[in-house]
């Protein structure tokens, strides 16, 4: 249709609404604006007369829109155009969490848990706990209960609850004799802890715990840490030698049975002085971080046997903390170094076979893959701050933040004097390019950090030994958003989940 005929199609169409409707005036001088701007072409007036107009519609047409506008230049009440508000909508609500923070305000008080809004940096509720508390684990679903391990010999476990976190609803259990536990870990249903006063792994049921049973340890060596999934059929106890040779892992059975009592089946030799471990999230892997040697033992969690090819990944000195970096296939270790010298990060590649490789690989098992061929490899290490003894990965893996606890004994200062001070500081590792970003100034020695991913920013939680206040980073800019007021110095700080 040529454009003169389009034109006399749209006057034509706005005169005859303006004559065949009774709605009011302003409405129709509305709907006239919207057609001549080209806005709502089939939501505006649906009044459209197909075919071609004749040139005395068109002037019929024109006169009863001049006698319309006529009747509206004669009326006393100025015209007002009709506005319709248009609601702005904003990103999707995000699921409430809470940084959950563990504070003491010294070695015969007792301590105290703080439930902190994420989304305002506002304290919730403040609950006590037992006798200094000096270990914290929430369960693994990360967000249902916590628990402390306490000076006295007790286990506090309470809710994670806006409504029921308060000193009343807080429960003690009391550990038989002789217990000196060390670490604690929390399945749905069970609990772990790792005990070298009776050297067991001590298995305690319900809410409060209470002692089920206590899984030996041969002598000659000393539980430390417990490492598993929520979901795997087994995990893992971590146990030193005591005499400094070679440790072990005691694998547990039906740890999260209700119905099978957990039991030890087998052991498995690992390097010297394990401290620590992680297990993948597909509870395929289980990687034991050995401080003395210096390396990384692979555990085939399926086969509940040492992994092959790869058995040992050499990582950097005194490797002291771990954490992953699934959606990359990478282990991130954490390497302290001599206390007073520079500490690292090793990056490490642990992708497995993939149903894609099965038509290559015939040795691929989708149920049970083996090692792809880059298993093992170092990525990366990346020199950090003095000291480093923890780190922690962003969800969405693009960064891992360091905490640098600096010297032991000297006061933090943003610049060193040998001797006199140190520097006390978060590092910022980018995992896509392998390097520090960001080096953040903490007024105090760490002793805990966490991370969590949100939009539009992200935080990094950091609480101090010698500082009563919690240190909250945001991950857009990398800066210090603000601090928290703790009624202790701090212990640790955990994030619920998601």
């Amino acid at each position: 249709m040529a454009a003169g005929a389009q034109g006399a199609r749209l006057i034509y169409n706005l005169a005859l609404s303006i004559v065949r409707l009774g709605g009011s005036v302003g409405e129709v001088l509305q709907s006239a604006e919207v057609q001549s701007a080209g806005i709502g072409k089939r939501r505006g007036i649906q009044r459209t007369v197909l075919g071609a107009a004749s040139p005395g519609r068109v002037a019929a047409a024109l006169a009863g829109l001049a006698a319309s506008l006529a009747m509206i230049a004669g009326c006393g009440n100025t015209y007002r155009p009709v506005e319709t508000a248009i609601a702005v909508v904003g990103p999707a609500a995000q699921p409430p969490k809470y940084a959950m923070v563990v504070s003491s305000p010294g070695p015969n008080s007792n301590g105290l848990v703080t439930m902190v809004d994420f989304s305002g940096d506002t304290v919730l509720s403040t609950a006590e706990l037992g006798v200094n508390p000096y270990y914290f684990a929430l369960n693994t679903n990360g967000s249902t209960g916590g628990y402390t391990l306490n000076s006295d010999k007790t286990v506090t476990s309470f809710e994670i609850s806006t409504i029921t976190l308060i000193t009343s609803n807080v429960l003690n259990t009391t550990l038989l004799a002789g217990a000196n536990p060390s670490s604690l870990y929390a399945a749905s249903n069970t609990t772990f802890i790792a005990d070298p006063g009776v050297n067991a792994i001590d298995q305690l049921l319900g809410m409060p715990p209470a002692l089920k049973q206590e899984l030996p340890v041969a002598t000659g060596y000393s539980p430390v840490y417990v490492v598993g999934q929520q979901a795997a059929p087994r995990i893992y106890g971590i146990s030193q030698s005591t005499s400094g040779g070679p440790g072990q892992v005691e694998a547990i059975e039906n740890a999260t049975s209700l119905i099978s009592l957990p039991t030890i089946s087998t052991t498995l030799p690992v390097g010297r002085g394990p401290v620590y471990g992680v297990m993948t999230l597909d509870t395929r892997r289980a990687f034991i971080l050995n401080q003395t040697d210096g390396t990384v033992s692979v555990i085939n969690a399926q086969t509940n046997a040492l992994d092959t090819p790869v058995t040992t990944i050499p990582v950097g000195v005194r490797p002291v903390w771990a954490d992953l970096a699934s959606g990359l296939n990478e282990l991130v270790v954490l390497n302290q170094g001599t206390g007073t010298s520079n500490g690292s990060v090793t990056l490490v590649n642990i992708p497995l076979c993939t149903a894609s490789a099965l038509p290559t690989n015939p040795n691929c098992d989708a149920a049970n893959p083996i090692d792809a061929t880059t298993f093992g490899q170092i990525v990366a290490t990346i020199p950090v701050g003095v000291n480093p003894i923890m780190v922690s990965v962003l969800s969405d893996y693009s960064r891992a933040y360091v905490a640098n606890a600096g010297v032991a004994g000297l006061p933090c200062a943003a610049v060193a004097v040998p001797n006199v001070s140190t520097t006390c500081t978060i590092s910022a590792v980018d995992l896509t390019h392998n390097t520090v970003t960001a080096t953040i100034p903490i007024n105090g020695h760490p002793a805990w950090i966490a991370t969590t991913n949100a939009t539009p920013t992200g935080k990094v939680y950091v609480v101090c030994k010698d500082s009563q206040v919690m240190t909250v980073i945001e991950t857009d800019t990398d800066t210090v958003d603000t601090t928290i007021p703790l009624q202790g110095y701090g212990v640790s700080v955990r994030m619920t989940s998601p």
